[in-house]
């Protein structure tokens, strides 16, 4: 009996290249919301990613900036668009192992920015997305900054994507060759070029995509610094280089789009829009507290934008918290991946996608991590729903990391509790007003810790042995301790314990 590519490959959805959960489920799941009536695809969606380089939550026109995004704003009004949602990372390397793998960097091994010729890179034992994805008989693409290990055995050929172009790492490292799988096509790429070139790439690739679900992974190398774009937005945005390198973004974004619709994909195809972190040292990230590697909401919450016509609801604003760590457990979902053996560390989100109720994704609290100390592995919150506990802080200057050299963290004397919904800013400690709360946090922290490598557990013990004086105002760098008594002004007085 004659049999169609698409059945085929229907039929061979079930093998698997990677190891897998053998208990997940190999069937296409049911998806989506129609007329308020759930309908089963006779397909697998494609699925496109799209990660920014230090983009913040405030820098796209439809999050409140008046840099010009019109192709950004225009698919917010075609998404569901999400204004609390978290990176799963305030630096760039551990943020997008954990978007790739579903599972807090430290336990990849992957707890900072890896350098160029470095000898390692995320751990070679993790099941990607990529992987997931192959293992479901999608074609699977990654273009653009790719920044998990420059050795062959790290790079994207080899963890689960059919084909490669892009830079390995940062734009502020050097020297920053231009791949092709595991081919340098030059040594020393024109940096003003990436985005129009990235952009070019991702259109051959739609253009030439074969019958069958493909996933591409669109991973932009700006607005990071030092932020360049190529000649036609040079000085266009009047927002300075930044600002020209989001506005070139914003028409990759709407090229990236039309070509969607153009070859008839666009009603089969996911896409998600996100960044890997808040912005470095200029950058919006939109009235926010910190910036980049900081543990504070600016370093880690981030614009996201979720699209697919007629299946996730358009022109709808989602206040519910969500994390880049939940991209693999719902897509996974959605597109009938099996999961990996190693547990996840993101929650199933479709119900928020697709407003199928009002219940509520199983999710253990999540932990902030911050990268300037202990080699990445000190925790330094724990978020619950709203509320947000605030246990270590680092030392200098705490809105940004610019002090040249990672910071110690220490242990706070009175831990800091902020209740984001009504004070995302984290400038009213209320930790006071809610101790049973705080003492639920703590001790939520404690239970998830050990299911960490050794040495996070190990700089835990210490962060935790290190305690700042009680002298240290909330919400400020730790103050060291000294041998000094007391002063009357302190913070948390004996008679007040």
């Amino acid at each position: 009996m004659p049999i169609d590519r698409r059945s085929f490959m229907k039929t061979l959805s079930a093998a698997c290249v990677v190891p897998l959960r053998p208990e997940a489920k190999a069937s296409q799941p049911e998806i989506a919301v129609v007329a308020g009536q759930r309908r089963q695809r006779a397909h697998s969606p494609n699925v496109i990613v799209m990660i920014c380089d230090d983009l913040g939550y405030g820098d796209l026109g439809c999050y409140g900036s008046h840099l010009p995004t019109p192709n950004l704003d225009r698919m917010a009004l075609e998404s569901t668009r999400f204004t609390h949602f978290n990176a799963a990372h305030p630096i760039c390397s551990a943020s997008r192992s954990a978007l790739l793998t579903g599972r807090y960097a430290q336990r990849t091994y992957t707890q900072g920015a890896y350098f160029p010729h470095s000898k390692k890179g995320m751990s070679l034992d993790e099941v990607t997305l990529a992987n997931a994805f192959k293992g479901a008989k999608y074609t699977t693409k990654c273009i653009g900054k790719w920044h998990l290990g420059d050795a062959p055995e790290y790079l994207p050929t080899n963890r689960g994507f059919d084909s490669y172009f892009g830079v390995p790492y940062s734009v502020d490292m050097q020297p920053l060759p231009l791949l092709r799988d595991l081919t340098a096509l030059e040594p020393e790429t024109d940096r003003d070029q990436l985005t129009k070139r990235y952009t070019e790439e991702a259109v051959h690739f739609l253009d030439n995509a074969e019958e069958g679900p493909f996933f591409l992974y669109l991973a932009y190398s700006y607005p990071h610094d030092p932020a360049r774009a190529s000649k036609e937005f040079q000085g266009k945005s009047h927002f300075g280089d930044v600002g020209d390198a989001v506005m070139e973004i914003d028409w990759s974004v709407g090229e990236v789009m039309k070509t969607l619709r153009q070859r008839n994909l666009d009603s089969d195809t996911i896409v998600f829009f996100t960044s890997d972190h808040g912005p470095w040292f200029q950058g919006s990230p939109g009235g926010l507290r910190g910036r980049k590697a900081s543990t504070f909401e600016g370093g880690f919450r981030v614009p996201m934008l979720a699209r697919w016509p007629g299946q996730i609801p358009a022109n709808r604003v989602v206040s519910e918290w969500g994390s880049n760590l939940d991209l693999f457990p719902t897509l996974a979902g959605l597109c009938g991946l099996k999961l990996p053996e190693h547990p996840l560390d993101g929650a199933d989100i479709s119900h928020v996608l697709f407003k199928t109720g009002n219940e509520e994704a199983t999710r253990k609290p999540i932990l902030y991590f911050s990268p300037m100390s202990a080699q990445g592995a000190d925790l330094h919150c724990v978020r619950e729903g709203d509320w947000k506990l605030r246990v270590a802080q680092g030392g200098g200057n705490i809105y940004i990391n610019d002090s040249g050299a990672r910071s110690e963290s220490a242990w706070l004397p009175r831990p800091e509790l902020y209740n984001l919904a009504i004070d995302p800013g984290e400038s009213y400690d209320v930790a006071k007003q809610y101790p049973e709360r705080v003492q639920q946090m703590l001790a939520n922290i404690e239970a998830l810790m050990p299911t960490f490598p050794p040495d996070v557990i190990a700089a835990y013990t210490a962060l935790k042995r290190n305690v700042a004086s009680r002298t240290t105002p909330p919400g400020a760098a730790f103050r060291q301790k000294t041998n000094a008594p007391l002063p009357e002004w302190a913070w948390e007085p004996q008679d007040r314990r």
